[in-house]
């Protein structure tokens, strides 16, 4: 295969790769879009309503209900009931220790993935722009080697036409793809920080009410 061919491919490969960018990074996300939308809820007042639900059967020791109705499908993609539902299963030790358990948890099993996640958007957004930048590089070197090999007539226009809107198209593409990607997120990192507010704020009101449930020898 010759030289031209080469780079000729290698414009393509490219051109693939922006491709595969864009697309995983709006897979990402959409994703992290639905699984933040997943664990909040979706209004205070919604919250508001489990937590007294959890505090009338708690006012009675009914641990089990607590735990049923934390396993409902309205809640059990919810942080807060899943949270909820680890310091149950680990009421036989100190509430101080519940509390580390719990919020061990909720850094491992929760935000750890969209961590992640958000991880790779940063990734992509890095990437995208030093793609272009080698697609800049290619078609400039593509365009050296038909300058190089061009007739004492002078080089056609047409022929250098293709290898510098690869150089400029390239570029641009990655730009392109990485600037949504970063107020995308941008965007992300604030709903992460609202879900991780409302959660320590749901998590101590539940701690108020089960500290008052459990034995004491146990809440100490």
């Amino acid at each position: 295969m010759s030289g031209s061919h080469v780079l000729e491919a290698a414009g393509y490969a490219i051109y693939a790769a922006l491709g595969l960018c864009a697309l995983y990074g709006i897979y990402c996300v959409l994703v992290l879009t639905r699984r933040i939308a997943q664990k909040r809820f979706g209004t205070n007042a919604a919250a508001e309503q489990f937590l007294d639900e959890v505090r009338d059967k708690l006012a009675r020791r009914d641990f089990d209900g607590v735990a049923a109705a934390c396993d409902t499908p309205g809640y059990w993609s919810k942080a807060v009931p899943q949270l909820v539902l680890v310091a149950l299963q680990n009421r036989n030790l100190p509430a101080a220790k519940v509390r580390r358990v719990v919020a061990e948890n909720f850094e491992r099993e929760i935000l750890a993935d969209l961590e992640y996640r958000t991880s790779w958007i940063a990734t992509l957004v890095k990437s995208a722009p030093m793609l272009g930048l080698l697609g800049t590089v290619v078609g400039m070197i593509s365009a050296f080697n038909t300058i190089a090999g061009a007739s004492a007539q002078g080089v056609d226009p047409k022929m250098l036409g293709s290898d510098i809107s690869l150089a400029l198209i390239t570029t641009a593409i990655g730009l392109i793809v990485a600037i949504p990607l970063v107020l995308a997120g941008a965007a992300i990192h604030v709903r992460i920080g609202k879900l991780q507010d409302s959660v320590q704020q749901h998590i101590g009101r539940f701690f108020d009410d089960y500290e008052a449930a459990v034995p004491g020898d146990r809440a100490a």
